[in-house]
Formats: C-alpha cells, structure tokens, sequence
C-alpha cells in the first residue's frame, strides 16, 4: 500500500471494535450532482427507513456501539454525532440529504444505506499519510467560521485524524475540514468507511461503494483495502 494509514494502540485500547475498510482511488470523474446521484440518495433513505422500522438512529445497535466509543473520549454523543448518525437524522427529515457533488452524493448514499461512517479525502491535498489518533490538543484543524478560515485546537484526548499539516476531521468523523474535502475537481480519493464491532457490514459497504465508483467514473483505479482490526496492523 503506498498510502499510509495508521491507527495508534491508544485509539485501539479505547475501542477495540474499531474496523475500517479503505478504498484508493485515481482517475476519478467528479462533478455537480446528478439525476442519478440524487436518486442513489432517494434510495438510501428508503433502505435506512426499512432497516430502522421505526426506530431512530441512535437506537441502531452500529449506532449504540459508536456513542459508546464517542463517550469513552469524552465527546457528547448527542451533541456531536458521529457522521452516520447525523446523515442519518436528515435522511429520515423533510428535508432530506443535501446534494454536494457526485462524490460526495455516492459515498453519503453509501453511509446511509447502510448506517456506516464514511468519508472521502482528496489524495492530491494529503500531506503524507492519515493517522488516527488521540490528540494532545495543540493540533491546528483549519475550518471557517463567518466565511473567514479560522483555526481550532482539538480537545486533549480527542480521537481526531490527521495527517503531516495539522487535523483533517474531528471527533472521529464528526466535522471534516475544508483542506481535504472531495470538491468538483477532485480526480484521486481515499474513502474510509468505519465500523465498531464484527457485525458492523463494513466489507458489503465498501463493496457496494466500489461498484459505484467503478459506475460513475469509468476508467477509474481502485484498490480495496480490507478491514483493519485490533488484532492486524495495517501494511
């Protein structure tokens, strides 16, 4: 793998369910939002409908499993949700799913289809590679407020990823930055989609996002990585 991606012994103590598949793609064709695209978002709405049965998000078990971990380092799981959760929440709303971009519209399907973090980073904005850690709280994660950039400092003991230039998303998958985010004119990704425990169906989703990938940009190159748990290291 020539994209590193490291998880610390210290995230790993704090949560020993934690898994991730990673996928690698170059060649990619982005763009504005779609008929298509839009409609992959209709879909995952009505999958998540059908697989909650009324429930809410938060009383999925993957849902149950994810406050746990955002508790065990002190986040408030109700007042930050984790990214499944939230898109989740605005699935089943009147509003429904924002539409961004192509990219961003197929991986936010695949997250709320199958109730699982996901998130893409632009490859060609990445400054060596990604680590998830538990920060010291001196990190930069530059974000905007007002429309101004605006840098912020993690809080110590935060799981945060990062990379060689400072945080790329907080609380886990809370907030990405703007540095990294998959625009109209990104062409190389990595996506990470999350899971807490064995039963999480982090592998099925990946496999799902990596056919769309392959649907929506013809040509593209792809490299799947497989699930990252406690007991492996990753290459």
């Amino acid at each position: 793998m020539t994209f590193q991606i490291t998880v610390t012994d210290d995230v790993r103590a704090l949560a020993p369910g934690f898994t991730h598949v990673a996928i690698e793609a170059y060649g990619l064709v982005n763009g504005p939002s779609t008929d298509e695209s839009s409609a992959l978002l209709d879909e995952a709405a009505r999958r998540l409908a059908e697989r909650l049965d009324g429930r809410a998000p938060h009383e999925d078990p993957h849902m149950v499993a994810w406050r746990a971990a955002y508790t065990a380092f002190g986040a408030k799981p109700s007042r930050t949700r984790n990214s499944a959760e939230a898109l989740a929440k605005r699935a089943l709303a009147d509003g429904g799913l924002p539409r961004i971009n192509t990219l961003v519209d197929v991986y936010n399907a695949i997250s709320v289809a199958h109730l699982i973090p996901v998130g893409g980073e632009d490859l060609d904005h990445i400054k060596g590679g990604m680590r998830l850690v538990r920060a010291d709280g001196t990190e930069d994660f530059v974000t905007m407020a007002a429309g101004e950039q605006a840098v912020e400092h993690p809080d110590a003991g935060e799981v945060v990823w990062c990379d060689d230039e400072g945080v790329t998303c907080r609380r886990w998958n809370w907030r990405q930055g703007p540095r990294t985010r998959l625009t109209e004119e990104s062409v190389n990704a990595i996506f990470l989609l999350e899971g807490m425990g064995p039963d999480s169906g982090v592998e099925a989703a990946g496999a799902e996002l990596a056919e769309l990938l392959e649907k929506f940009s013809p040509g593209v190159r792809l490299t799947v990585h497989a699930p990252e748990r406690a007991s492996r290291r990753p290459e």
